[in-house]
């Protein structure tokens, strides 16, 4: 089975690839750029550059290529940037995933989105996945918007909704919450949490177990993939601060009104996961036991 993954040079996109091979699935890993993954080309793995917003160069990987499970986790994620510039998110994150799904359905069989929490209002938390979609900033419009579009599909698809990723990357240094906590504190810097969100954080391995057992399985619909923890950022910086021996003291607690941000963050989002759990078999690990990973 050939598996085309958009965003692999993305910390879930590296970790994807990783866990596919691991299993011995053809991969061929898309982004846009060059290749920023540690993987050599070989009979199972290869590397095209790709621009989901270029129509031409979309059905022209797509043709070439013809794979039977597309993951479509390629997106512009940053929240506040997508609020300054809704011409742009909207390009990427709706125009490119249309244009995606409309080869797809040419030439594949199967369509995973990755979508995610920000598609919620965050007045709830622990929401499943029948719970309406109410986002309050653009970034989270967007993914709803491509969520729209996934149910016009007229393969079989899924929609995989996470929340706040967290883990290594094989290859290269982009921040996360626990890397930017971990270097801060390893240099003394004092830093400003908040503890009035809530969120389910998910290690990044059981985001690609939980991909793979989708496509292993041919799951549709949509699904909930993260973390079984409820935590705000505050508890998770704590943890992090003793997990790896830090000063906790260089740590504030704060709200999100002390932050001036463009995009308004939903408050309590997380997820109740209990549907992959029964129907996928997925087991997540808890944030202490993921952070033992890194």
């Amino acid at each position: 089975m050939k598996i085309l993954i958009t965003g692999a040079n993305g910390l879930l996109g590296q970790h994807l690839v990783q866990e596919l091979l691991n299993q011995q699935f053809m991969v061929v890993a898309t982004g846009k750029g060059e290749c920023r993954l540690p993987f050599e080309p070989s009979d199972l793995f290869r590397y095209r550059p790709l621009d989901i917003t270029d129509e031409f160069n979309v059905e022209q990987v797509m043709e070439e290529e013809r794979p039977d499970v597309i993951v479509h986790a390629a997106a512009m994620t940053q929240v506040d940037e997508c609020e300054q510039n809704p011409e742009l998110c909207e390009k990427i994150n709706v125009y490119g995933t249309t244009q995606l799904l409309v080869d797809a359905e040419a030439h594949s069989r199967h369509f995973i989105y990755v979508s995610t929490d920000f598609v919620f209002d965050g007045l709830n938390g622990q929401y499943s996945e029948d719970d309406d979609l109410r986002p309050v900033n653009f970034y989270g419009f967007s993914k709803m918007q491509a969520e729209a579009i996934m149910h016009t599909s007229e393969i079989p698809w899924a929609i995989v909704r996470t929340c706040l990723v967290y883990g290594n990357p094989l290859q290269g240094t982009r921040s996360n919450i626990i890397s930017w906590v971990k270097n801060s504190l390893q240099e003394g810097k004092p830093i400003k949490v908040v503890s009035d969100q809530f969120r389910t954080p998910t290690y990044v391995g059981d985001l690609a177990k939980g991909i793979l057992q989708l496509i292993q399985q041919k799951a549709t619909g949509i699904w909930h993939i993260s973390g079984k923890d409820q935590l705000t950022p505050y508890d998770m910086a704590l943890k992090t601060a003793d997990h790896f021996s830090l000063d906790k003291s260089l740590i504030t607690e704060v709200t999100a009104n002390s932050f001036t941000q463009p995009a308004r963050r939903p408050p309590k989002t997380g997820f109740n996961i209990s549907k992959a759990e029964k129907e996928l078999g997925y087991r997540p690990l808890s944030f202490e036991e993921g952070l033992r990973q890194l």
